[in-house]
Formats: structure tokens, C-alpha cells, sequence
């Protein structure tokens, strides 16, 4: 009977040790402009356009007429916004829902132009227009004289 108690008590802990880490896991990937050494962390606090962003969700959270809404590419008025050069404050401090319900706070600590320690993002800043690695794509109009009267499908 102590053998059958032992077992259960053994099985019912096993289990639950599990589902407790599973709850722990961080469930968004950060994005590549994110800053390197933070993968357990859920927001970051944007100081220079007053904007989170949710990790987990790959969202934007940002205040719109007193009313904080989600969204995932920023609004227009933030378009031009270098998320890769930006500051990004990690917010290693919070675990809830709602980070804003800190915003005056973080406002009050870090300013628009608010730089703390050094960051490295985790990837590098897409260029535009550059063309992927080992691409090398012939352009109708810069053919020389001997690619011409072969089709794309000729190549490679």
C-alpha cells in the first residue's frame, strides 16, 4: 500500500513540475531589431514614439485617443520609425497584460531620446532594395551581347 501511495505521490508531482514549466515558457520569438540578451522578457517600452511592444504576441501597443490598442506594423504617423537604430527599453520588471498600466512611470523614467546601457540588436537592418545572398539576377536592360536569346528559365 506505501508503494502504491509513493507512486502516486512520485506521478502527481512529475506531472505537475511539467505543466509548471510549460507555463514558463516564453512563447514569442523577439524580433530581429530587438536588443540581444533578453529572450526571457515580454515588452520592450519604445521611449522615442511612447510605444510597447508584446514579445509574445508580436504586437505594438500603443495609447490612441485614451484608449491602448494592439496592432501589428506600427501606425502611419510612426512609419518612417528606425526600430533597428531606435532605443529600445526592455521591461524585465513586469509580467502581466497591460504594461501601460505603468506608463506614467516609464514615461517619467526614460524620455523621448532616453539611451541607457549600449544595445546590439539581434539581426542585422534589412537593406532595401539589396538582393539576397548568391542572387544573381541578369536585368533585360544591362544584358551584354552574348546573354541575349537566352530566356530566365535558361539559367542556373
Amino acid at each position: 500500500m506505501k508503494k502504491i501511495i509513493f507512486a502516486s505521490v512520485l506521478f502527481m508531482s512529475v506531472f505537475f513540475a511539467k505543466a509548471q514549466v510549460s507555463v514558463n515558457v516564453n512563447i514569442g520569438t523577439p524580433p530581429s531589431w530587438g536588443p540581444v540578451g533578453y529572450d526571457n522578457s515580454r515588452y520592450y517600452y519604445l521611449p522615442d514614439i511612447d510605444v510597447y511592444y508584446d514579445i509574445n504576441q508580436s504586437v505594438f501597443i500603443y495609447d490612441n485617443s485614451g484608449k491602448w490598442v494592439r496592432v501589428k506594423r506600427l501606425p502611419s504617423r510612426y512609419r518612417q520609425y528606425d526600430l533597428y537604430s531606435g532605443y529600445k527599453v526592455v521591461l524585465t520588471d513586469y509580467r502581466g497584460d497591460a504594461p501601460y498600466a505603468y506608463h506614467t512611470k516609464h514615461r517619467a523614467n526614460y524620455p523621448k531620446g532616453y539611451h541607457g546601457k549600449p544595445q546590439k540588436n539581434r539581426g542585422e537592418k534589412p537593406e532595401k532594395n539589396k538582393k539576397p545572398k548568391g542572387y544573381d539576377k541578369h536585368d533585360n536592360k544591362n544584358k551584354s551581347h552574348k546573354d541575349k536569346g537566352h530566356s530566365h528559365d535558361d539559367r542556373h
